[in-house]
């Protein structure tokens, strides 16, 4: 029988260094992902995160992974891939209010992040000089839920949005948390269609019922 030793000088162990080195590792393969995943089209965004959430939706179903203790923080990066429509209202001299309604897919990375696909909704009210508010349901391939609220961060020129988890359904149930992004629009015609992707998408949820945490952060998510 072939024995594992564990060599150690003084204080040093090569078990913890190999340990470390694979966190090392793991996280620059998501880092990685993540580039490819920025720098793919439009159209290669949105094929990716339907072929991602399919994929979930297809797989047989398995024995759920507990997650670590219930109030752990799950943090994440991504890409949220929208498109959608604007209805615009002209008030007072320049100032405008506007309404919108976007749908797409949400691909997150990192070794925690709650899961890797989101089919994910927002309706959005911006006015020009107040600001913009509105409220994002994220939608696994369970069918649990996530809800946020959004808000404008600053000024429309620093165009920063934060999310804030206010709850959501299944494994999402009591989620808080926050994440932040900018956004750009990568079509905008003049009958209010729009298309659009986050930049810098990041932030942590985290959920306090053990129950429901159980699967979030699942590395088979």
């Amino acid at each position: 029988m072939l024995r594992l030793r564990r060599e150690a000088v003084g204080n040093h162990s090569y078990s913890g260094d190999i340990q470390a080195s694979l966190r090392d590792d793991e996280k620059a393969t998501f880092r990685f992902l993540l580039e490819i995943v920025r720098r793919l089209s439009f159209s290669g965004k949105i094929l990716l995160a339907s072929l991602l959430f399919m994929t979930g939706c297809d797989r047989a179903p398995q024995a759920t992974q507990l997650a670590p203790a219930g109030g752990d923080w799950h943090e994440f990066q991504g890409t949220w891939t929208t498109s959608g429509s604007r209805n615009i209202m002209p008030l007072a001299g320049d100032r405008r209010a506007s309404i919108s309604n976007f749908s797409g897919s949400l691909v997150l990375a990192g070794p925690s992040r709650p899961d890797v696909g989101f089919r994910a909704e927002a309706i959005v009210f911006n006015d020009s000089l107040t600001g913009l508010t509105g409220r994002a349901v994220w939608t696994d391939e369970h069918g649990d839920q996530a809800f946020s609220e959004l808000q404008l961060a600053g000024t429309q020129t620093d165009n920063k949005i934060v999310g804030t988890f206010i709850g959501g359904t299944g494994r999402y149930a009591g989620a808080t948390g926050t994440y932040e992004f900018a956004w750009r629009f990568v079509l905008e015609s003049e009958d209010g269609n729009l298309q659009g992707e986050s930049v810098g998408l990041k932030g942590r949820v985290r959920v306090n019922s053990a129950q429901a945490s159980s699967g979030i952060g699942d590395p088979r998510s």
